[in-house]
């Protein structure tokens, strides 16, 4: 029938289909426009709702040390405790304790943290459309009441740490190598958590840029790690490493947002910390192995691990050009975000602003996971309810390992799927239907 032809109804939500698909050009608004309600209302929320201090005054008391001299990390205190995090910490809060007059502007601290939000949130948009993700998954980008809060209301140093992760994937969408490697390197000097995933970004190199230039990029990154904390290494090198990159770290339990449900006992014991770790790496090998390096059509990993155990590459020059072209926009987010997830769903502790590293990685993994619309808003909904809950309860704390996991479960099925080509990306309307095909 043609389109005139049909009752006005029909043909309004046929436009409404066509446009949350991708597949109408009033299509390539939606990103500018959510973009545009979400500047709204940040500013709403800096002037409606009141500022929430947690962590902002013990970051200034610590920079107001390191700007009068101090270069012992083990002597850098603040009302929380002792500096914990990597050098590149302790630059942006130097630069933000000079423009908010010692910290004491908050307001102003407010602002520039919405405008490192929306520049985030632009740059995840960007990587979005690199991967070909459709306009009804951008709604979910901006309606984060947590996310909001852990940017214009807390001004969390992740917040900075989740720009460089993001401006890192789309360098390696975009495969500008060099600026992704410097990108990721910076976001991890900035805050540990980015370490979740840096398999997936020796992987996309590997994959991508070939084995050589792996290497190169690997060292160049491990030399900007050691150049930025060059005032600390050189007062106290153990201090800085112990304190910045402290893997031992003693979790407390009234904090935890996801394990509260097994318990204090269990959640304080060594066998609890290993099991996860150990799950962790089983799952990130399984990963590693049986998606992540499909593109090198190698059936036996052993293959690609014995002539790197040689120093050698594992791949002719044409074999290195054919699997490059396989690490495509999607792929290359696909693997990060995982990589990232998987870490969330085995981390003994998550507090709350660990979720700026998950909402904007949940849209994307599910509809890659090939979950209906509905699941995946289903499920953005109750990830978004349970890290709402404050405190975390047992029932709230069950949700969010409970969305994690079967985030992961998703991903590895659709993974699957993909690769086998019994599975089409998601519409509004089904599984890989045209409606304009069915009219």
């Amino acid at each position: 029938m043609a389109t005139q032809d049909r009752p006005i109804h029909q043909q309004a939500i046929g436009l409404a289909l066509d446009i949350a698909n991708g597949r109408h050009g009033l299509s390539k608004l939606v990103a500018p426009v959510f973009f545009l309600l979400d500047t709204l209302l940040c500013g709403l929320i800096i002037w409606k709702v009141p500022y929430t201090e947690i962590d902002w005054v013990a970051y200034m008391e610590q920079v107001s040390q390191f700007v009068s001299g101090e270069r012992d990390y083990t002597k850098i205190q603040g009302g929380t405790g002792p500096l914990v995090y990597p050098a590149a910490h302790v630059y942006i809060y130097t630069a933000l304790y000079y423009l908010t007059d010692g910290g004491k502007d908050v307001f102003f601290a407010q602002q520039l943290f919405a405008m490192l939000y929306l520049t985030t949130l632009s740059v995840v948009m960007m990587c979005y459309k690199q991967a070909k993700v459709p306009p009804y998954v951008f709604p979910l980008l901006i309606l984060s009441k947590r996310l909001h809060s852990i940017f214009v209301l807390r001004c969390f140093n992740d917040c900075f740490a989740v720009l460089f992760l993001w401006l890192a994937i789309l360098a390696l969408q975009r495969r500008v190598w060099q600026a992704g490697a410097l990108f990721y390197t910076i976001g991890l000097g900035i805050k540990m958590t980015l370490l979740l995933a840096l398999p997936a970004v020796g992987v996309i190199f590997f994959l991508g840029a070939g084995f050589r230039t792996s290497a190169e990029l690997a060292a160049k990154m491990g030399l900007v790690q050691v150049l930025i904390a060059v005032p600390f290494l050189a007062n106290n090198p153990t201090g800085y490493l112990g304190r910045a990159f402290e893997l031992s770290r003693q979790f407390f339990f009234k904090w935890t947002v996801n394990w509260r449900f097994v318990g204090e006992d269990t959640f304080l014991s060594k066998e609890f910390a290993i099991t996860l770790l150990g799950l962790h790496v089983l799952t990130l090998g399984a990963f590693v192995i049986r998606r992540w390096l499909k593109p090198a059509r190698k059936p036996n990993v052993m293959e690609i691990v014995l002539p790197l155990m040689c120093g050698e590459a594992p791949f002719t020059e044409q074999e290195q050009k054919a699997i490059a072209r396989e690490v495509s926009p999607g792929y290359i987010l696909a693997t990060v975000l995982s990589a990232t997830v998987l870490g969330l769903l085995f981390a003994r502790s998550l507090h709350y602003q660990f979720y700026s590293y998950l909402a904007w990685a949940t849209p994307f993994l599910l509809w890659w996971a090939g979950a209906h619309p509905v699941v995946q808003y289903g499920l953005w909904v109750f990830q978004e309810w349970a890290w709402n809950v404050y405190p975390s309860t047992k029932a709230s704390s069950g949700v969010v390992v409970g969305v994690l996991a079967v985030t992961v479960a998703m991903v590895w099925a659709g993974w699957g799927a993909r690769e086998d080509g019994k599975q089409q990306p998601r519409t509004v309307a089904g599984a890989g239907q045209d409606e304009k095909a069915k009219r």
